[in-house]
């Protein structure tokens, strides 16, 4: 039989965009209401709670032109959506079901309300149980805003998707080529792969693109290779010990004594118990009489004067010691001239008077 996909269709022109997603209507739904109801719910955080109580007539008004209904319940912390007999797009209710997610996760509500255009997918990724260490994980994260959130914003120009890193999670909206890109780039940055090496290649591929001569090539050629820096797996123990100087010996090392037999050998085994408290307290009085030495050591080190000052105070002694030999040889000195004087005037008188006496 002759195949009949190759005739010609009057209806099939060039102008028609055969690629284009046409927009749900209510007159497409031929089936009507569903039959059975459709419901999801999902809890937010207490600090979310304020805004959503404000932004919420705007979710509310927004749904009802797709036929979902909403509810918010500030007691449990929990939003609720669901299909009512106005609903008539089957993914309008998943639609809702990402809305609620994307704001629970702390995205504005104009920005969260474009999920439910068409050609517009969410992703919302639990990035906190990919890395053990908080400290790592906190610095990773942060490679993925970058300086002054410049990584993100480049990221968000080269994916066309919008991203929010908020706590332990990474929400992400946009088309479904753009949501596959970061959710590689993201997972790679927890593996410490940095966002910058992801940011050259899809620049790369952007200008290539531009080029219809290399749709049909690959672009291996052109995109950077960047070789992993593996650096040796040998772990270096942080005491290397000298085993040369030591020799070989084929016998295992003698057992370390318990410490019942050290107390067997040192007597102290068989000792009564009001003994063993007797010399557990002789030894803490022993220890207390050592550091209360020690510590009045310390004290006296205090008045102790330095080396300088004693050399000083020696010398001004042995000045004074001098001066004082100098006063007592001073006075000395007079008494001897005195005596000396006196035995002279005596031998001049003796002679004086043998003199005389020779004469007569």
């Amino acid at each position: 039989m002759p195949s009949t996909n190759n005739k010609e269709k009057p209806w099939d022109t060039d102008d028609i965009d055969k690629w284009k997603i046409e927009t749900f209507k209510a007159e497409d739904n031929a089936a009507g209401s569903f039959a059975e109801e459709s419901s999801f719910a999902t809890l937010f955080p207490k600090y979310r709670e304020v805004y959503l109580k404000e932004a919420w007539p705007v979710v509310t008004r927004a749904l009802e032109k797709n036929g979902i209904a909403c509810t918010l319940d500030l007691v449990e912390g929990s939003m609720t959506v669901k299909t009512t007999r106005k609903t008539f797009d089957p993914a309008a209710i998943l639609k809702a079901r990402d809305l609620i997610k994307l704001l629970s996760r702390s995205v504005p509500v104009q920005q969260a309300l474009k999920i439910l255009e068409d050609g517009v997918a969410c992703d919302v990724m639990k990035i906190r149980n990919q890395v053990r260490n908080k400290e790592r994980f906190v610095k990773r994260r942060q490679r993925i805003l970058g300086p002054q959130g410049s990584t993100l914003k480049a990221l968000e120009l080269l994916t066309d998707t919008y991203i929010l890193v908020q706590g332990n999670t990474v929400a992400a909206m946009g088309p479904f080529k753009g949501l596959k890109e970061v959710r590689r780039i993201v997972d790679d940055c927890m593996a410490n792969i940095h966002p910058i090496y992801h940011i050259k290649e899809l620049m790369i591929k952007r200008e290539l693109a531009k080029d219809p001569t290399l749709a049909g090539e690959s672009w291996d050629r052109f995109l950077p290779n960047f070789k992993k820096r593996t650096l040796s797996k040998r772990r270096m123990p942080f005491k290397v010990t000298d085993k040369t100087k030591k020799v070989y010996t084929p016998f295992p090392p003698a057992p370390e004594k318990s410490k019942v037999d050290m107390q067997i050998e040192s007597g102290e085994y068989f000792l009564s118990k009001e003994a063993k408290d007797r010399a557990q307290k002789e030894e803490v009085m022993e220890k207390q009489r050592i550091k209360r030495e020690e510590k009045m050591k310390e004290r006296e080190k205090a008045f102790v004067a330095p080396e300088e000052l004693e050399e000083a105070e020696r010398a001004k002694k042995e000045k004074k010691e001098k001066k004082k030999k100098r006063k007592r040889d001073a006075e000395a000195e007079p008494e001897v001239d005195g005596s000396e004087k006196k035995e002279k005037k005596k031998k001049k008188k003796s002679k004086s008077k043998k003199d005389e006496s020779d004469e007569e």
